[in-house]
């Protein structure tokens, strides 16, 4: 008889970290780690320069050696940018290119991630996942009750602040959390907070270059009411104000 297998679902972000560590702590058995990595293109990574070189030169290894937990990673066949520029077959947006998600049932989720995690599960079988959602994430535990999941930081009171300090303690936390930075995540995502898009524009402008060039391409507005050249506009009028007040101080 096959044991179930206890399997984290990791991005390697504070909650999914934290919840291996407490899971560990406290004895509760993990089997491995399931990783899905999402491409903008052919050669880069969704993930932020930082935290993409942290995840596999320091922290896969880390969980391996300290935990003895190998973490498996998975990928969709083709980018983010690849199914931009899919074209529909059907319907009457027939012939015209994807562009940018919709808010509400975006492409990219389902195909980058739900699709390929989909395909190892039915690789893998039956197993409980182990996710790594807070105490204090009230509507995401709501959606997250099924028995084949189970949530440490929540049966452990574990709160989003505090799987920080646990992970920081624990030297597994990423240095993509600098300058005050809470989440991570794509950084091409539509769904990110304003001053996530000023600091990828001002951080790693070949990225927004990047994403500009979709953006002047694209049938379908960056966040559907404002396209990536507007806020390329504001934040350029931002800096530009910034300058004059402290050319006038």
């Amino acid at each position: 008889m096959c044991t179930k297998k206890n399997i984290a679902s990791c991005s390697f972000g504070k909650d999914s970290l934290a919840a291996i560590i407490t899971s560990v702590e406290h004895g509760d058995p993990i089997d491995e780690a399931v990783y899905c990595r999402v491409m903008f293109d052919n050669k880069t990574s969704a993930e932020l320069p930082e935290h993409e070189d942290w995840i596999y030169g320091y922290a896969i290894p880390l969980l391996k050696r300290r935990y003895g937990i190998n973490t498996t990673v998975v990928q969709a066949e083709k980018s983010y940018v690849d199914y931009f520029y899919s074209r529909f077959q059907k319907g009457r947006k027939v012939g015209r290119i994807y562009g940018f998600p919709y808010r509400q049932g975006p492409w990219c989720n389902d195909r980058l991630k739900v699709r390929p995690i989909n395909k190892w599960q039915r690789q893998v079988g039956d197993y409980t996942a182990i996710i790594g959602i807070a105490a204090d994430e009230t509507k995401r535990i709501a959606g997250n009750t099924a028995p084949n999941k189970t949530l440490p930081l929540v049966d452990y009171g574990v709160t989003e602040a505090e799987a920080f300090h646990i992970c920081h303690r624990n030297n597994l936390l990423s240095p993509a959390y600098n300058g005050g930075r809470e989440r991570l995540g794509c950084w091409f995502c539509h769904n990110q907070r304003v001053g996530e898009l000023r600091r990828l524009r001002t951080e790693y402008p070949a990225l927004w270059r990047e994403l500009m060039a979709l953006d002047e391409v694209s049938p379908v507005r960056f966040t559907q009411r404002k396209t990536l050249g507007d806020y390329d506009e504001r934040f350029k009028e931002e800096a530009s104000l910034e300058t004059s007040a402290k050319s006038a101080a």
